[in-house]
């Protein structure tokens, strides 16, 4: 027999599981012969003093919350079938010390976006545990998309929906802010604050609602998916938030928005304002300015459908953990949630991300803490292997 060139090739993916382990950390310990001093070597580097657990074990446990949605007694149960003992209450207070080692890092990420020409919002409900019964909070998302192309997701927790936030976040800012109608927000793009740019998806869902009882609806609808057509056209062409990309708009999607206008106007009369069409034809005319900067700034976007997307992982992890335990809780998950939903957008791996800067923030000079923020962390260390 001989063989008969490289043979075959099989290729098998199998899963190796994943392993805690515990590391024995031995510090030497000498004493000067001269019998005046003696010196100990410098214990391992840990993110809190006299912690038991490494950055790696802080970083998983925060990932497995934030970009896997796991509760913690879950996550505790897979902890204990690797032969570490655990309990859900100090995972829990991992979580909380990691997103208090972290503050000062998604404190900055909020003002980066913030700071930002071109911002999105939008807000989602979120139950806070309370003595007799669970109270409603809500966790909202703040992001930008900056000259590189690169998103920044941010997030803030309060215990009501009202102007507060929005104003704590982006007060005293200026530019566009990509919202939906909620007046929430008026307290920030009223005059001498930001433009306010409407979402053509949140019209479109309600001429679709319409439907059922006015097949005209259709014709809305139609007219509308004739702008997302221009966006995609820009896609195709590579010429997203160029000089181009606003040509087009204005070549193509203002006779739409022509077209639109002039069918709103003539089927108002028609449909009484509580019906389903009506308050569809309502809410648009109501947006109407909203709805039409983007045909003038090829940096508006047509929709707000990125901060909703920003929000579908804590939708998840809002049926699978149910609710948060305080206000401050709140707090502490709003902000791993903005340094994970970063680094997810950026094409960085979290955890590796998290077990690196856990230890490496607390002593980086505050004044280059933006080095650390995942987009930059990535430019960085790309720079670094290169």
């Amino acid at each position: 027999m001989k063989p008969l060139g490289q043979g075959r090739t099989s290729v098998v993916y199998e899963y190796v599981p994943a392993r805690f382990e515990k590391q024995v950390h031995v510090q030497e310990v000498l004493a000067c012969v001269c019998g005046r001093g003696i010196v100990t070597a410098p214990p391992p580097a840990r993110v809190v003093d006299r912690g038991e657990y490494g950055p790696g074990f802080l970083a998983h446990v925060v990932t497995s919350k934030c970009a896997d949605a796991m509760p913690l007694h879950r996550l505790a149960q897979r902890v204990e079938r690797s032969g570490v003992p655990m309990s859900r209450s100090t995972l829990t207070d991992l979580f909380h010390k990691s997103a208090s080692v972290l503050l000062p890092l998604s404190s900055h990420l909020l003002q980066v976006i913030a700071a930002a020409e071109v911002v999105w919002a939008d807000e989602t409900p979120l139950r806070v545990l309370d003595v007799k019964k669970t109270r409603l909070g809500y966790l909202w998302t703040f992001l930008t998309q900056n000259e590189a192309g690169q998103w920044l997701i941010g997030y803030r927790f309060s215990m009501g929906r009202a102007s507060k936030t929005p104003k704590e976040v982006l007060g005293g800012t200026r530019g566009a802010l990509v919202v939906d109608a909620y007046t929430g927000y008026n307290a920030v793009t009223l005059p001498e604050g930001r433009i306010r740019v409407g979402c053509w998806a949140h019209v479109r869902r309600r001429f679709f609602d319409a439907l059922s009882t006015a097949p005209e609806s259709r014709e809305a609808m139609d007219l509308i998916l004739e702008l997302y057509r221009v966006e995609a056209q820009a896609r195709g062409a590579d010429v997203v938030r160029t000089a181009a990309h606003r040509e087009l708009r204005q070549l193509s999607s203002t006779p739409v928005l022509k077209r639109l206008r002039a069918w709103l106007d003539a089927q108002a009369p028609r449909h009484p304002p509580k019906s389903p069409l009506g308050q569809a034809i309502s809410y648009t005319l109501k947006q109407w300015d909203a709805l039409s900067r983007f045909v003038s700034d090829e940096r508006l976007p047509l929709d707000n459908n990125r901060s909703e997307s920003a929000l579908r992982k804590a939708a998840l992890g809002r049926k699978n953990f149910l609710f948060v335990g305080h206000e401050a809780a709140g707090e502490n998950l709003a902000g791993l949630y903005a340094l994970v939903a970063t680094c997810e957008a950026n094409g960085v791996n979290p955890e590796e991300y998290l077990a690196d800067v856990l230890l490496r923030v607390q002593t980086h000079p505050n004044a280059r803490i933006g080095e650390l923020l995942p987009h930059e962390w990535k430019r960085l260390r790309a720079a670094d292997s290169s």
